[in-house]
């Protein structure tokens, strides 16, 4: 069985990633790829006055090795379902392997 890959489309010359979280978890980290392409994380942050969303974007960006500045939620902001917008100049490619390398299983 083929591991999924992660959903990475191209906007304008950045990127979008689709992205499931699970709030209020024991700790914060990326856990992996759904079938459906969309990148797992855990927040342990709650829900409330968009602390989840800055602790997504925060992982996101460190994963990424780039500043927050350059990552944000850009639909979703209230749902499980997000995507998020990243701007760099990096390939497709890059981006999907940088986030795989920030999974537990570096997959």
């Amino acid at each position: 069985m083929k591991a999924a890959t992660p959903s990475v489309r191209e906007h304008r010359d950045d990127w979008l990633l689709s992205v499931r979280v699970t709030p209020r978890a024991g700790r914060t980290e990326i856990t992996g790829v759904a079938d459906d392409g969309a990148i797992t994380v855990r927040l342990a942050a709650a829900p409330v006055d968009g602390r989840a969303n800055s602790a997504l974007v925060e992982v996101i960006a460190d994963a990424l090795g780039m500043p927050r500045s350059r990552v944000s939620v850009v639909s979703g902001q209230t749902a499980r379902r997000k995507t998020v917008l990243v701007e760099t100049g990096a390939s497709a490619a890059e981006v999907a392997g940088q986030v795989m390398s920030a999974t537990p299983t570096g997959a």
